[in-house]
């Protein structure tokens, strides 16, 4: 009698050891391959930053890290993805500000809301945007292309990742301080966008340094001002977009890792303090320097905190500028 007893608590202890959200599930974690979703194409920022983490974490916590494309809507489509995945720790998000604060307001109604249906993990990059020209622009600076622009109003167009990403608004932001006109065309991603721009498809873009940068060094694309509030240490010769004649300007595009609303405290505190330990290390603190973002991470909190105040900042730019996306 009192064998069965015994027999009847350990078959009870082991069916709740195996249930989501104990202890010995969470020690555990992970026991199988995490995906990470990024909501634009491949090519783009939020793909080589994915990338860039997902080695190193496989490496720490023995098992697979996949990136996965889920492309739609200025980021919406990945977003919504995640906010709906199981809050298992199984399926994170490479988010932008795109998706996780513009949207808010640019978007009549959203299918998640990124401040109760995603928990943030770790702020993982924030770099300033470059305005980039195709070579076949006869402007060299900012001033020469903005004459060129009053001359020929809605004459070029600028390329962005999307409708809502920080390319958008950013575009929109100078347009909206400038007076000038510049007719939008959105893609499905930086990839894509960057690719027309190249290849002379469209003349100008609003583009992350990290998708940028490497093209910078040829002769078909030249960047003529960052959207930060001080000069990039990687373009040190190219002034903001302040100095070159837009007082006030300044735009800056960011990326963190995000999981499901109700996943454990437990898992996020473990992906946050790894994900933290291996944006310390030298080589991945390098090759963030190289794409243009100084150390950020921090806290779940503090990403959290900072979410919710780039939804009031770009709130307000957004109905400013009166762009709207339905």
């Amino acid at each position: 009698m009192r064998m069965r007893y015994r027999r009847r608590l350990l078959i009870a202890a082991g069916a709740l050891a195996g249930l989501p959200g104990t202890g010995s599930a969470q020690a555990a974690y992970p026991n199988k391959p995490v995906r990470i979703i990024t909501p634009y194409p491949p090519g783009g920022p939020t793909e080589i930053l994915a990338r860039l983490l997902g080695a190193k974490l496989q490496d720490r916590f023995g098992q697979p890290f996949v990136i996965e494309s889920r492309a739609g809507a200025g980021g919406n489509v990945g977003t919504d993805y995640v906010a709906k995945s199981p809050p298992d720790g199984y399926t994170l998000l490479m988010g932008a500000s795109g998706p996780l604060s513009i949207n808010v307001t640019l978007f009549s109604s959203l299918p998640y809301d990124p401040t109760r249906d995603l928990a943030a993990v770790v702020l993982v990059a924030s770099v300033p945007l470059v305005l980039t020209v195709n070579a076949a622009v006869p402007a060299t600076t900012v001033k020469e292309l903005m004459d060129l622009l009053r001359a020929k109003p809605d004459a070029l167009s600028y390329a962005s990742a999307g409708n809502g990403s920080p390319q958008h608004l950013s575009a929109e932001l100078f347009k909206e301080m400038t007076g000038l006109r510049i007719v939008h065309v959105p893609y499905k991603g930086s990839g894509p966008a960057i690719n027309d721009l190249i290849a002379g498809q469209v003349q100008l873009s609003f583009e992350s340094m990290i998708g940028i940068l490497p093209h910078l060094h040829g002769k078909r694309v030249r960047a003529l001002a960052v959207t930060s509030e001080r000069r990039s240490r990687m373009l040190p010769d190219v002034p903001t977009l302040a100095e070159a004649g837009v007082p006030g300007y300044q735009s800056i595009a960011w990326y963190g890792i995000m999981a499901p609303g109700a996943t454990p405290k437990e898992i996020i505190a473990r992906l946050n303090r790894e994900m933290g330990a291996v944006l310390d290390q030298p080589d991945i603190k390098g090759r963030l320097e190289e794409l243009g973002s100084p150390p950020v991470h921090g806290t779940p909190e503090e990403f959290s905190a900072f979410i919710r105040a780039e939804i009031a900042k770009w709130g307000r730019v957004v109905k400013a500028s009166g762009a709207k996306v339905d």
